[in-house]
């Protein structure tokens, strides 16, 4: 694994959070149809460069995850 393949992870993901504004980890690793650890490695890239913002769901404690706006 290389830096490459993760930013194609973390590209995935910032294409799926464009087109829905917010997603969930479950919906993000259905959609972009990445595992667990790439789900996370991707997530690591996008938070380091500040594109993109957390926060946690109500009753069932998934992440919720939107594209900071610029």
């Amino acid at each position: 694994m290389n830096a490459e393949i993760i930013g194609c992870w973390a590209g995935q993901i910032w294409n799926a959070l464009n087109e829905a504004d917010v997603l969930g980890t479950k919906q993000l690793k259905k959609i972009t149809k990445l595992k667990e650890k790439e789900l996370a490695y991707g997530l690591g890239w996008l938070a380091r460069e500040g594109k993109i913002a957390f926060e946690e769901s109500g009753d069932d404690k998934e992440m919720l995850i939107s594209l900071v706006q610029q």
